[in-house]
This record gives structure tokens, C-alpha cells and sequence, in this order.
């Protein structure tokens, strides 16, 4: 049966630390990773958890630590573009409603 690989998202729910985080981490090695089509980055959940010990040390992290601020700040950076997009959206819609009931 073949190993199912993980992506960037549950990494860093498994290590407690940000995506960005996990990125640069595999980028300079220090997480085994994999690249499917040459761009994303797949892991190994028992290479991820291998190394579990050794990336909460260099954190200095707890076990469990919930980090909201870190959590919706990153949120923010890998969806900017959906968010700005409804945005403009719903100003849009607004005013063209607006527009269009007034003159009812």
C-alpha cells in the first residue's frame, strides 16, 4: 500500500508552528520533504514526527500552544488576494443595488 504524504498545513498543525515556518525549514533542509511537480512540498508523517523533538527545541515551544494572532496573521498571507477580491465584490454589488433601488 502506498504512503499517504502530507501537505505544508498539517505539518504545521502537527509541529505547532506557522506554514512560512515549515517552508523555510524544508527549504534549508531541515525537514525531509518531498516536491511534487517540482513546486509542492509533500512530507512524510513519520519523517515529520522524527523531527518533531528537535524543531520544538529550537522553538522553545510547549507541547500544546495556541498562537491566534500568529494563526490569523498567516490566514491573512495566504488568502490576501481571496479577501481583497470579496471585498470589491461586495462594495461593487453595493453600490450598483444602491444605485438601482434608489431610482425605484
Amino acid at each position: 500500500m502506498k504512503e499517504k504524504l502530507i501537505a505544508t498545513r498539517e505539518v504545521s498543525q502537527i509541529l505547532g508552528i506557522l506554514e512560512k515556518e515549515v517552508i523555510d525549514m524544508a527549504e534549508a533542509k531541515l525537514i525531509p520533504h518531498f516536491k511534487v511537480a517540482g513546486e509542492f512540498l509533500r512530507f512524510k508523517k513519520e519523517d515529520v514526527l522524527r523531527v518533531k523533538p528537535k524543531i520544538k527545541k529550537m522553538y522553545n515551544l510547549p507541547e500544546k500552544k495556541i498562537r491566534y494572532i500568529e494563526e490569523l496573521r498567516e490566514f491573512i498571507y495566504f488568502n490576501d488576494f481571496y479577501i481583497i477580491s470579496i471585498t470589491i465584490i461586495v462594495v461593487l454589488i453595493w453600490v450598483i443595488l444602491k444605485d438601482f433601488l434608489g431610482t425605484v
